[in-house]
């Protein structure tokens, strides 16, 4: 088996497995305060939002810095750091002795996160050209669905194990990715670049800056898409069905349909963006996210909401991995890592803005205009992709043809000549 495909199967597993352990913790966190000792309601929503959002602000900072790391000593040692590091400190969240202590291991989970930065830096560098949107688009599922599916994973743990078990469980996965990195990760790694680069060092050698901000602009917005409903799910599922039960473990599901349908849809979107390019498949999918999004303020029953949120991890499936596929192919290799580290932490940042927002949005002018805001943000998003990535890219692509016929040509009037 070569190489990539090994690491690979390797880091889509540690991925989703980080992705579940940033995110399972969502529906279980209130009620773990409530076990730690806090009784008030709006003490319990405070710190439950304090827990939940520094995490992702704190990823949002040592993202770039792990990216860095990467660049310098390997991606290799990355993984290990952040797995074994992930495992230590969610396993003790399962031994907090109070709120506090629980927080400041948030905190400590956002600092050493890293993995998914350095998995995808591994898989980008070491795939080949013709492979890179089937590999990238498979890697990205990872992630996506593990935070996804994280919600409903953690509320079924902690329904059916208990609390404190959803903490040691995700923990136990988390150090199984460590031991498969240690014995199965492969890396010929060479140190191109000793020099410590500042920030302002590293975006001058970046060649395409318009374009990387785009994609990082893209990659912001569609997290804040993806996570803007979680904190109204709840909600419009009980306004949906008022008479079902279970309405926290339908709410989980119906979150997580979108990861269920990113786990299908990426790697053949992936394998379509390296045959008619990642920018087609950005664009497309962009629009019909957003239009996607409309329909479910109109949604009269839980299942149609289902359906819909389906429908939208299909097309989410084409747009991270192609912001990862241009991403890689406008940065040079020497900084990568440093690169994919920013583009993290865009995305880090997109899943505490989308919480935050759709919560103030659903307090103030109703659970309908989630929906309608974010929909409208993906269309705009969708007409600066169209101008400043789709646009840009056909104009190179076109002067490459016709550089390459011109070639042909002259090689043609050279032979006739002789």
């Amino acid at each position: 088996m070569e190489m990539w495909k090994r690491n690979l199967k390797v880091c889509w597993f540690g991925m989703f497995v980080t992705g579940i352990g940033m995110s399972q913790i969502a529906p279980v966190l209130p009620l773990y305060i409530q076990h730690l000792g806090i009784q008030d309601s709006a003490s319990i929503e405070r710190l439950s939002g304090i827990a939940f959002g520094s995490t992702f602000i704190i990823s949002a900072i040592f993202s770039p810095i792990w990216g860095h790391a990467a660049d310098k000593f390997g991606r290799k040692p990355m993984l290990l750091r952040a797995s074994l590091g992930m495992a230590i400190v969610i396993s003790c969240m399962g031994f907090a002795p109070n709120v506090y202590v629980l927080v400041a291991l948030r905190l400590l989970q956002g600092a050493i996160t890293g993995y998914s930065t350095a998995c995808t830096t591994l898989i980008a560098t070491q795939t080949d050209k013709e492979h890179a949107g089937y590999a990238l688009g498979t890697i990205s599922t990872a992630n996506i669905a593990g935070s996804l599916l994280g919600p409903t994973i953690g509320g079924f743990v902690g329904e059916t194990f208990g609390l404190q078990n959803v903490f040691f469980i995700t923990g136990g996965l988390m150090l199984i990715a460590f031991i498969t990195t240690v014995l199965f990760v492969r890396e010929s790694f060479s140190r191109e670049d000793n020099k410590v680069l500042s920030f302002k060092e590293v975006w001058n050698t970046v060649p395409e800056k318009g374009l990387t901000i785009t994609l990082f602009i893209t990659f912001f917005i569609l997290s804040v898409a993806m996570y803007s409903v979680e904190p109204i799910v709840t909600v419009y599922v009980t306004q949906l069905s008022k008479e079902a039960s279970h309405i926290a473990l339908i709410a989980g599901i119906t979150f997580s349909a979108s990861g269920f349908a990113n786990i299908i849809a990426a790697p053949r979107l992936g394998r379509l963006s390296d045959k008619i390019g990642a920018h087609k498949v950005m664009l497309i999918c962009l629009v019909i996210a957003g239009i996607i999004f409309i329909p479910q303020a109109f949604v009269t029953n839980t299942w149609e909401l289902m359906g819909l949120r389906f429908l939208l991890g299909l097309t989410v499936g084409g747009l991270n991995p192609s912001v990862n596929i241009l991403v890689k192919k406008i940065t040079p290799s020497a900084l990568t890592g440093r690169v994919f580290g920013f583009s993290m932490a865009a995305g880090y940042l997109g899943v505490f803005a989308g919480s935050v927002l759709g919560g103030q949005i659903a307090g103030y002018l109703g659970i309908k205009c989630v929906f309608f805001v974010t929909s409208a943000l993906l269309l705009i998003n969708a007409v600066l992709v169209y101008f400043k990535v789709y646009n840009k890219l056909n104009i190179n692509n076109n002067h490459r043809m016709e550089k390459y016929e011109k070639g042909i040509r002259n090689g043609k009037l050279q032979v006739s000549g002789k």
